[in-house]
């Protein structure tokens, strides 16, 4: 019955004129386009310049993010610090360096809990607290902490007038890997219009000997050395300016194991 079926809506579709074909797939794909497009998270975007943008989680950190920024600075980089509340309200100077230094400024929570493990009124203080300590200094830029979660945790950021972004390269510069191989990881998938996601600092991590960025740094210099002549490394503003924002569903409710097994660095 299910095959026959099939076989008449497949005969249907056959039989349709080909300006109805082509009505019925711009209809299905906007279907799918259109809340994508409200409810989605930018991952990148589509653009023919050779742009790219570093970002930064979980500081600031008051030995990592200045060599970061010195080394940014050597090389005419541009980053997006997306940070956390309680470090930023400890390190105002370090802020507001950040900041006068041309690099973007994003709300990474007060405290960097998962937000899919809390509940909506909480999240929403999270992001206010942290942007009332970034100030004026803070972009209308979300990012989940872990990168966890859902459709309703979203839709909190979204009505407090906040652009989700995530990234589609990534370092995993949170293990104890050589700096080679965080850059390794980051070489593999760097193309134009990318969103890098690194971190100037870990405010959890599975090992506190994790916590160093030596790793991290390294990392980035070896990057900038290497495509600075290639590629263009500004902040997530401007990229969104000079390209598509490429948005997906991002769904990651986060492992509530893997969680609970995490330490609070020593910042």
């Amino acid at each position: 019955m299910a095959a026959q079926l099939k076989k008449l809506v497949q005969s249907a579709k056959d039989s349709m004129p080909d300006f109805v074909r082509v009505g019925y797939r711009m209809c299905r794909q906007g279907i799918l386009f259109l809340p994508s497009q409200l409810f989605g998270t930018i991952t990148h975007v589509s653009t023919p310049e050779r742009i790219v943008a570093l970002t930064f989680d979980d500081g600031p950190h008051p030995e990592f993010t200045p060599r970061l920024l010195a080394i940014l600075e050597q090389h005419q980089a541009h980053g997006t610090f997306f940070m956390v509340g309680e470090s930023a309200s400890r390190y105002p100077e370090l802020v507001r360096r950040i900041a006068d230094a041309g690099h973007a400024i994003g709300n990474h929570s007060w405290d960097h809990p998962s937000f899919p493990a809390i509940s909506s009124r909480e999240r929403v203080r999270q992001i206010r607290a942290c942007e009332e300590v970034i100030g004026s200094s803070g972009e209308k830029l979300f990012r989940p902490p872990f990168g966890n979660q859902t459709l309703r945790s979203r839709l909190d950021a979204l009505r407090l007038g906040y652009r989700v972004v995530a990234w589609n390269v990534v370092g995993s510069d949170w293990k104890d890997d050589s700096a080679e191989v965080v850059f390794d990881r980051l070489a593999r998938c760097i193309a134009p219009g990318s969103i890098l996601l690194l971190h100037d600092a870990l405010f959890t991590a599975e090992n506190e000997q994790f916590a160093s960025r030596e790793s991290t740094i390294d990392a980035v210099r070896l990057l900038l050395e290497r495509y600075e002549h290639e590629y263009q490394f500004v902040t997530v503003p401007e990229l969104l300016r000079r390209g598509r924002p490429q948005k997906t569903w991002w769904y990651q409710p986060g492992d509530a194991g893997y969680l609970a097994g995490l330490q609070r660095s020593h910042i």
